[in-house]
């Protein structure tokens, strides 16, 4: 891979995991909730769990989905119905913790990483990376080259969504305004299966 198109990888890299969609929108909220600190392993399980998803996509998962249409939609069903699921318990959550366990808990690093394998967008991404960066000629290499490049943008681009989170925690301690923030983030995290769904 040249200079030119690792960087134009890059920039691809980051304008995708930086834009609007369903683990920016909950990294949001999270930060809002619970702080940046306990934010902390929700935004490492999303650069690990994206990473494993673009390596099984490099190395097999990709073509196999192709193959088995079922599969994918089944996949589509299933993180659907979690994401909705996701949505109601963001926009049900009413009060800002601080340490303790007393309002709820952050999604765990675990909870993160499984996630990406269900995550609509997360696919969509991973799909068309391996599709147009990867080389035939070094399939093994090119593959390792792409989880590499969303590696290194991945943590800085969703941090900024946890840290927008942390700036709003102030102005989102009034009660009502914190419940129609968290009902609006449910809503826009439903929102994000329309594409997925036309």
């Amino acid at each position: 891979m040249s200079l030119d198109v690792f960087i134009a990888l890059l920039v691809f890299s980051l304008v995708s995991s930086i834009t609007p969609g369903p683990n920016n929108f909950m990294l949001l909220t999270s930060g809002v909730n619970f702080g940046f600190v306990r934010t902390i392993p929700h935004m490492l399980g999303i650069g690990v769990g994206f990473v494993s998803l673009l390596l099984g996509v490099g190395f097999g998962l990709g073509a196999l989905m192709t193959a088995l249409p079922q599969v994918s939609l089944a996949l589509k069903i299933l993180g659907g119905a979690y994401l909705l699921y996701l949505a109601w318990k963001i926009a049900m959550s009413r009060a800002l913790t601080s340490g303790d366990e007393s309002g709820g808990r952050p999604m765990t690093f675990i909870q993160a990483a499984l996630f990406q394998w269900i995550n609509p967008k997360a696919w969509v991404m991973a799909v068309t990376a391996m599709a147009i960066y990867t080389n035939p000629e070094f399939p093994f290499l090119s593959v390792l080259l792409v989880a590499f490049a969303f590696g290194l943008v991945n943590l800085p681009s969703v941090s900024v969504w946890a840290g927008f989170g942390v700036v709003l925690r102030g102005f989102l301690s009034n009660p009502v305004r914190l419940k129609w923030f968290n009902i609006m983030m449910g809503l826009a995290l439903a929102a994000t299966l329309w594409p997925m769904l036309r």
